[in-house]
């Protein structure tokens, strides 16, 4: 009995010098992390006396993003000293603590164990993994330095694999003729990170969650494309084969096959009640572009292809709806790709199980089309006059670029406020196409509608 205190107070002094063993373990932790750190910067020429260094100093510098670097051994130095306060107050609650006290608390190895593993071994794992994960610039030459674009944004190991470049196995040039292949991502995900970093914090060969949502939100905003990921899609539980093609190009599918768990409707009856005009109800499809409505700016489908009888044969509908453009072409023989996307409904599920075939692609995008290919661009009900000119500008000279010399833009139902056509038209128009159609009516007491048929010409 007489030991018991001797044993109680050398125990605490054990764990005390274990707590400043660890201590000291931190702090040349973060001198080392400085003086390496300070070293690379020298080694590179950060700091010689130059204007140059200085005005890029806080930017991109030569190639190498230093304001990820400079974030990411923050982050690394703000775990060690959150850890060495934690190691610190466990100390002076001991040092205040007394000797019942500790005696009635009667801390096992347990505990110890237990203490070390996740309040001090767990934290310096998770920021010498950080530390490692940061990448310091390749010197090329004197004052040259290159980094791998956006290596030290992000945290997420799945992400930093995909934007790493994969240099070819055998050393050689590749089937493209260059020596690696860099996986390409939206530069708008650097201002989403902490979503794109959920949207790939998943497990590798596992089912991949129910996020769709979430992934078009990320190409919505800019963060497109989006990395590829190594989970596996999943699919509605209740599966059933699509419809045969003859039927399935004017039937409504299945509603088994569709996920429905991101939609606030859950069967397409629910769709059609809350908005029949969304391209769900089979019976108003069908009379579209082959019977004359009461809009005198609609065009039927067989007046346009009598103008290049014989000549169209592929083409794109850039729109929102459930493929009908397209299905109609196909009776006509004409081939039509519809860009989707799932907007409060399900389209390109849709549109794929109508036998048509969808194209999941935003208004960010580049047309994944080479040059001089399309027979057709039709675009409907998507670019109105909400649309930025500069960024209309870009499609346009995008879709110029696709469309073959005497290929078709039919521009359909492009609305606007009155005070606004000016503007569109001349957009329309700059590019000399030969008008076949054009056609402008009112909407509204502010509004009218626009729609042409324009041909692309011969350059050469």
């Amino acid at each position: 009995m007489g030991n018991k205190p001797y044993n109680l107070n050398f125990r605490k002094c054990r764990l005390v010098r274990i707590m400043s063993s660890f201590q000291l373990v931190l702090g040349g932790l973060v001198i080392f992390v400085s003086l390496s750190t300070l070293f690379s910067f020298y080694s590179v020429g950060f700091f010689l006396d130059n204007e140059d260094i200085c005005r890029h100093f806080y930017g991109v510098y030569d190639g190498f993003d230093i304001r990820s670097l400079s974030a990411r051994v923050d982050e690394v130095l703000n775990k060690m000293e959150t850890l060495q306060d934690k190691l610190e107050l466990i100390v002076k609650q001991m040092d205040k603590a007394k000797v019942d006290e500790l005696s009635s608390s009667n801390i096992s190895r347990l505990e110890y164990k237990r203490l070390l593993e996740e309040d001090v071994i767990g934290p310096l794992s998770s920021a010498q993994i950080a530390l490692r994960q940061i990448r310091l610039p390749r010197v090329e030459g004197i004052g040259s330095v290159k980094e791998d674009p956006l290596i030290n944004t992000f945290v997420i190991e799945e992400i930093r694999k995909y934007i790493t470049p994969k240099v070819n196995r055998n050393g050689n040039v590749n089937v493209y003729g260059t020596p690696m292949i860099y996986n390409t991502i939206g530069h708008a995900c650097v201002l989403m990170k902490k979503e794109l970093e959920e949207y790939m914090d998943y497990e590798i060969g596992s089912y991949c969650k129910d996020d769709w949502n979430l992934a078009q939100k990320l190409m919505l905003n800019g963060c497109d494309p989006l990395p590829r990921r190594r989970c596996l899609a999943r699919a509605s539980k209740l599966y059933k084969k699509p419809y045969p093609i003859d039927k399935s190009l004017w039937t409504i599918p299945d509603g088994r096959n569709i996920r429905w768990s991101n939609y606030k409707c859950r069967n397409f009856e629910c769709l059609l009640r809350k908005n029949p005009k969304k391209g769900f109800e089979m019976d108003k499809e069908k009379v579209k572009w082959v019977t004359n409505s009461s809009v005198p700016v609609d065009f039927l489908i067989k007046d346009v292809l009598r103008i290049k009888a014989g000549e169209i044969r592929i083409g794109l509908d850039y729109g929102v709806g459930t493929g009908t453009f397209a299905a109609r072409m196909r009776e006509h023989n004409v081939a039509i790709i519809s860009t989707a996307m799932n907007l409060e409904a399900p389209f390109s599920e849709t549109i794929a199980l109508r036998g048509l075939v969808p194209l999941y692609v935003t208004l960010n995008q580049r047309l994944p089309f080479f040059d001089n290919t399309m027979d057709l661009i039709h675009t409907i009900g998507l670019m109105d006059g909400w649309i930025d000119l500069q960024l209309l500008d870009f499609i346009l000279f995008d879709w110029d670029r696709v469309l073959r010399p005497g290929g078709l833009l039919w521009i359909d139902r492009f609305f606007c406020n009155r005070r606004d056509i000016d503007d569109f038209m001349y957009m329309f128009l700059q590019f000399r196409y030969k008008k076949h159609k054009w056609a402008i009516s009112p909407k509204s007491k502010d509004e009218v509608y626009l729609s042409a048929l324009l041909e692309k010409p011969q350059r050469s």
